[in-house]
């Protein structure tokens, strides 16, 4: 089955002294069927490359091909009619019903789905007939997903379309975005938050300065940096333990230091633990605070890129 996105070296570059390339060289493959997440923080390139895939920008230079059509070279309509967008911050009116929106986008399409049924879909049956502008934010968020649904698009394009929203309303959401996986559509899905691509992406690129960085499903990606588990431990006092003392523990395969934090990658907590704990007390240290958790993709994005996702939301 062909790719639903071809991306090969993709190029956006915006004048201005000296030209800013937003996205330089980007390769990226999305498979027919697969949730893909992209990754990065603000000013990564991550946006301009779904607004060229979405068809909303030209790009200066590479090849897109999206459900093998070039945007530009065929029936641009006919391909809109086979995309479903959502943006971080759809607007929708707030004077118009639940029901009166989704049939509304519904008009756009030459064909898709009876909005009765898109309302099951997203769970807003009880709100039918509610104004948009008296909705909860998790429901404008499940509003919003409707409205991209309802052309019963081959791809769907979801921006951010957890962000902001309380625990519950998030999980809501993941459960719609996986029985649509499970359906057999294509979804491209960038995100902030690394719990949600793992457990929602089949397979996941990181982007940073304007290209892919890193590529893969969530475990392997975990398994490249070394060590599946993460030993995080503050000392009571100043003293730096030596990096190199620390990589000689047993099963010890990383280190990264967060302000006054050390972050070790182990393969064998059980083995580290005791070790690290007569190490220290050789040192004449003690621990203010040890904790152990398996290794996700936030530690994937930090050894790669030296940052937080967060901290750029």
């Amino acid at each position: 089955m062909p790719a639903a996105i071809v991306c090969r070296g993709l190029i956006k570059r915006y004048p201005a002294s000296p030209p800013v390339e937003a996205v330089n060289g980007l390769d990226l493959e999305v498979q027919t069927g697969e949730c893909f997440g992209l990754l990065g923080p603000n000013g990564a390139g991550k946006t301009t490359t779904i607004e060229i895939l979405e068809g909303l920008l030209d790009p200066t230079g590479g090849e897109v091909e999206v459900l093998g059509q070039r945007w530009g070279q065929g029936d641009d309509r006919a391909l809109r009619q086979r995309l479903g967008i959502s943006l971080q911050e759809t607007k929708l009116t707030e004077k118009l019903s639940v029901i009166e929106t989704i049939r509304l986008f519904r008009s756009f399409y030459d064909k898709g789905l009876d909005p009765e049924d898109v309302i099951n879909m997203v769970e807003l049956d009880e709100k039918r007939s509610a104004w948009v502008g008296k909705l909860s934010g998790g429901q404008k968020q499940r509003l919003a997903v409707a409205t991209a649904l309802v052309g019963d698009p081959e791809l769907l394009f979801l921006d951010e379309p957890t962000t902001g929203l309380d625990p519950q309303s998030r999980r809501q959401l993941w459960d719609i975005l996986r029985d649509l996986r499970d359906q057999g559509r294509t979804i491209l899905l960038t995100t902030h938050y690394m719990d949600e691509a793992e457990r929602l992406c089949d397979r996941v690129g990181i982007v940073d300065h304007g290209k892919v960085i890193a590529l893969g499903s969530p475990a392997e990606l975990i398994a490249k940096i070394g060590g599946e588990h993460t030993i995080e431990f503050r000392l009571e006092g100043t003293v730096e333990l030596a990096k190199d003392e620390l990589l000689n523990l047993p099963a010890v395969e990383r280190i990264r230091r967060e302000q006054d934090a050390y972050c070790l990658g182990v393969t064998a907590p059980h083995l580290t633990l005791p070790a690290l704990l007569g190490y220290v007390n050789n040192q004449g240290q003690a621990l203010a605070q040890l904790t152990t958790r398996h290794a996700s993709l936030e530690d994937v994005f930090v050894t790669l890129t030296g940052r937080h996702l967060r901290d750029d939301a």
